[in-house]
Parts: structure tokens; sequence; C-alpha cells
């Protein structure tokens, strides 16, 4: 009986535990189909998800989406957000035939896109240059072909655009026909480029194979290749943006056909004929001299420094030569001056690491235009800023430390961040101006103006407290701790350029000819003026942040001299 009970009692035990085991097993599975699910909708649920769908995932989630830029990153915060709600879901909701509906809607919606993408993945690339010749239907220009390009000597040697997320062939053909070009060439799916003279050496039409950035099934040129729209017929739609800029009354050169490549006599000149004229020609200048007309680039000969009083030009059209004098009258028409637009990445691994160090708001991304066409190498960040990457900025998504570019973007400070690097350009701006447009930066983006709105909120006084004492910081930390450095005060490059210019490409051991200087004066603005109506006499400062900013300004002042460099400017002298 005992052996009996026994038997019984240890049969017992193994049936517990064996209970225990796959009640431990369903509930593992369960744990898995759960998550699956999860994922499942995550997945679908920002992509054009049905109103019953959009239950599962809530779009109002804070910091949905966002990445943190150079560290660890965190679990997505769009799966957190998509497994608390599944978690709140009823019992009723989760497994209901609603559920079961979303769910068979959305394995279906992964069925098709797979099966799309294996055949599109399937189709060879050579056949994209023949669907580009297909679709230019659809586009206003007239295909011209695919044709090869050196970036050594371009064809298309007119306005240069870059647009590396949106760019299309529309957007390219509209942006050279509204400066009066004749061609259109996109190169790379995101380069466009604008000329009056057709390339001469014409490719195989599979060889421009590069998708647009902007418009998937569009064809964007290809490596080393153009796809070449014409243009000229949608200059009549075109919005009038070719306007011609007066430049001043200046002193003409003794020989003027040896200064200038092009020329035309016209009994009755008229400024619009001598710029069309120029710009059929691709050049930047227009020069008028009585009934002749002139074309060129700002060169040593002729630098247009020094210019003359206007009244000496005046009542110079239509004159005789003789007439016309000494002096003539100058225009820059809407032709790209690109001798200086060419830039690549340095070749080898330079041995200096060079800062370009600046508080925000300090002209740093300009600076960076000026030192990447003076030199001709691309300039990197510590950050990654993808709206001027997009803008031709190619050395934000190379990594900071690689040494592939001339010098490297930072608004860093501090002993550890300043010792990295061997030498500096430290770029000073009147904090004033640096705190209101890091504020339109802010607001705006790079390009535009902060609101009334923002203005009179509680975050500009706010904002004044905070980044007033960074200002005097930063310079104070560099000052300090930075190894070699090179002043250079934003006021001091904005009046003289070429001179400040010059003090950056030497502190940076570069060589470069005077005519590319020339080039970069040309278009020293690029694209990075701020657009919109700019206000008038607005004063956003209160007398308590003027006597902040005043003591930081004497202080940052004190602290340069004692390092012998020059003090600061005298605007900014306290208000």
């Amino acid at each position: 009986m005992a052996k009996a009970f026994f038997r019984l009692q240890k049969f017992l035990r193994r049936t517990q535990f064996l209970l225990f085991f796959l009640t431990a097993a369903y509930l593992m599975a369960g744990s898995l189909l759960l998550l699956q699910r999860t994922r499942l909708v995550v997945q679908q649920g920002p992509r054009g998800t049905s109103a019953g769908q959009a239950l599962l995932v809530p779009e109002a989630v804070p910091g949905a989406g966002l990445a943190e830029p150079r560290g660890a990153q965190s679990p997505s915060p769009r799966l957190l957000a998509g497994t608390a709600a599944l978690r709140e879901l009823a019992p009723s909701q989760r497994h209901g035939p609603h559920w079961l509906m979303a769910r068979n809607s959305e394995l279906r919606q992964l069925r098709r896109r797979w099966f799309h993408r294996f055949i599109s993945d399937q189709e060879p690339m050579q056949t994209a240059g023949l669907k580009a010749m297909k679709r230019t239907a659809e586009h206003k220009g007239t295909y011209m072909g695919c044709f090869s390009d050196d970036s050594r000597e371009r064809t298309l040697k007119g306005a240069v655009f870059y647009d590396l997320r949106k760019m299309t062939v529309s957007h390219c053909q509209e942006a050279c026909a509204e400066r009066a070009y004749t061609y259109a060439g996109l190169a790379y799916g995101a380069e466009c480029y604008c000329g009056n003279k057709l390339p001469v050496t014409a490719s195989r039409p599979e060889e421009c194979n590069s998708e647009c950035k902007g418009e998937k099934g569009s064809i964007c040129g290809g490596v080393n290749r153009l796809s070449v729209y014409r243009v000229e017929e949608l200059w009549a739609a075109a919005p009038r943006r070719r306007n011609v800029i007066y430049r001043g009354c200046f002193r003409a050169p003794e020989n003027l056909t040896d200064t200038f490549p092009a020329s035309l006599i016209q009994p009755n000149l008229t400024v619009e004929m001598c710029s069309e004229f120029c710009s059929k020609k691709e050049f930047p200048l227009a020069v008028i001299r009585g009934r002749e007309c002139y074309c060129g680039y700002p060169t040593g000969r002729f630098s247009l420094h020094g210019g003359a009083d206007r009244q000496l030009c005046s009542g110079m059209l239509n004159v005789s030569s003789a007439a016309g004098g000494k002096y003539c009258l100058v225009y820059q028409t809407p032709v790209q001056d690109t001798r200086c637009t060419d830039r690549k990445f340095l070749t080898t691994k330079s041995k200096v690491f060079v800062a370009l160090s600046s508080f925000p708001g300090a002209g740093n991304t300009w600076a960076r235009h000026l030192i990447e066409h003076a030199t001709g190498y691309y300039t990197g960040s510590y950050y990654f800023d993808g709206a001027l990457y997009n803008k031709g900025f190619k050395g934000e998504k190379d990594h900071w430390r690689s040494r592939r570019t001339i010098c490297v973007k930072t608004h860093e400070s501090g002993k550890t961040e300043i010792e990295m690097f061997d030498s500096a350009i430290l770029l000073i701006r009147n904090p004033y101006k640096s705190l209101m447009a890091e504020f339109n930066r802010k607001f705006a983006g790079h390009l535009g103006y902060a609101t009334d709105r923002n203005w009179n909120s509680k975050e500009w006084p706010d904002f004044v407290n905070s980044y007033a004492s960074w200002w005097a910081s930063h310079v104070l930390d560099w000052l300090k701790y930075g190894k070699r450095l090179l002043v250079i005060h934003y006021e001091d490059l904005k009046q003289s350029l070429i001179p400040k210019l010059k003090e950056m490409v030497e502190f940076l051991n570069m060589t470069v000819t005077e005519d590319r200087l020339l080039c970069v004066e040309n278009n020293r603005d690029g694209n990075f003026k701020r657009s919109g109506a700019k206000q008038k006499n607005f004063e956003p400062f209160t007398q308590e942040m003027k006597d902040l900013i005043n003591r930081y300004i004497l202080t940052v002042d004190e602290a340069l001299r004692g390092r012998n460099f020059t003090g600061l400017p005298r605007e900014y002298v306290p208000r």
C-alpha cells in the first residue's frame, strides 16, 4: 500500500512539473506573438494607415521620430508608443474582428510592397536612361540626351544648384529658364547646371541612371553624366528673375580688347542688349563704353575695386568710343561666375587638424562658403546639418575627424574639445548681431526671420540670459586653450573681404590665385542671405539685456588685448 502511494505521489509531482513547463511555454509563445504584432503595427502606422488603424499607433507622441545625433540611440519612441497603446486597449478591442481586419490588411500591404520591391529590384539599371526619354513628355523642356561631364572643364558653365534631397527635373529646368539659360543639365541625382552651349560628347542613354532625389522614376544624370534639356521655350513663362545689377562706374583698362574675351559694337546699344549678349556668352560682367559692349570676369586688370563717381559715366550710352572716354559702366549679368565653384575632398589626410570655431550666429556658414570657394576643398562639421548638406556642403556627411576637409566647423568650447585641434580660425561677431541671428535661425532656419510673436515671447529674454554668457565664454576658452589661433572679426571680413580671406587661406597653408579670390568676391553672398523684409529700426534688447551684454563685451575685449590680438571693433562698444 505504501509503495503504491509513493508511486502516485511521484507521478503527481512529475505531472505538476510538466504542467508548469507547458504553461510557461504557452506564455512565452503568446508574448512573442504580441511583440510581433506590435512591430507590425509600428512599421505600418506612419505609412498611410486607415482611420481605424490609426488607433493602434497614436500620432501625437512627444519626441516621436527624433534621433539623437552622435550619441547612443535610445529605443525608438514610436515603438514604445505603439507598445503602450496596445497594452491600453481593452480585451474586446484587442481580439475583436476590427483588430483582425486591420492586421490582415497590414499583411496584405506588406506582401504587396514586398512583391513590388522584388519586381523593381529585378529590373536592370541599364534601362534607367531609356525611362528618362519616355518621361520627358511629362516635363516642359525638350530632352536632348545623355552627355559626358568633366568636372575640371564643364560645358554648362552657367549657374550651379544643389539639392541633395528635393532635386527634380522641373526644378532644374525652371531655375535655368528664370536666368535666361538655353540648357539645363542634371547630374548625380541632385546637381543642376545651366548653360548656353550643348555638351559635345554624347553618351549612351543607359549611362544616365541616377534617380532624382526628389522625384522617383525620373532620371537626373549619372556619375560624370548629364541629362540635358533645352529650356529656351520656357523663357516666356518663367518668372522675371533675369535682373541686371548695376556694379558702378569704373576707370576703363588701357586695352579693353585684351582685358575682355568678348565684345560687341552696336549703334543703338542699351544695357539690356549688352547684358543679353554677355549672358549668351556666359560671362558675369557686362561692360559698356559708348557704343561698345564688353564681356568678362573680374581680374587683376579689372578688379572692380575703387569705383569712380557715377557722374563721370553719365550720358555715356550710344556715344562714340572717344567721347566715352576713360570710364565705363559695369553691370552684373544673371550668369554665375563659375571659376571658383569646383570643390572636392582632400586627396590625402591633412596633417594639421584645423577648427573653424565661432559662437552660433557669428557667420560660420558664410565663412565656410568663402573658404570652400577660395581653396576648392570642402569644409567639415562637428555636427550634421541636413539642410546645409542638401545645399552643397558635402563635408557635412563626412566624419568630422576624417581629416579629408580643409577645416571643421564647431561651436564647442571647453578644454577637452579645444585641445583636439592643432589650430583654429576663431570667428567673432558683435554679440548683439550674433544673438539675433541665432534666434532667427532657431525659429526660421538659416535664411528666415523670426516673427514678432517669437520676439515678444518669454523665450527671447531667456535666450539672451543663457546665450550671452556663452558668447563670452566661447571666446575666452579658445583664447585660453587654443594652441594656434587666427582671430577674424566678422565685421572686418565683411568690409575687407579679400585681405581677410587671404589671411585665412594662408593660415590653412593654401595658395590661391588672385582671379580665384576675385571670383569668390563676385559670389560673396552665395545663397546665405536671409530672405524676406528686414525689420527697420528693430530693437529687441531691453536696457537690462544691454547692461549684461556690455559687461561681456568689455571682458572679451580685455582678454583679446591681453593675448596680443586686436581688440574688438569699435562698433562692439556698448550701445
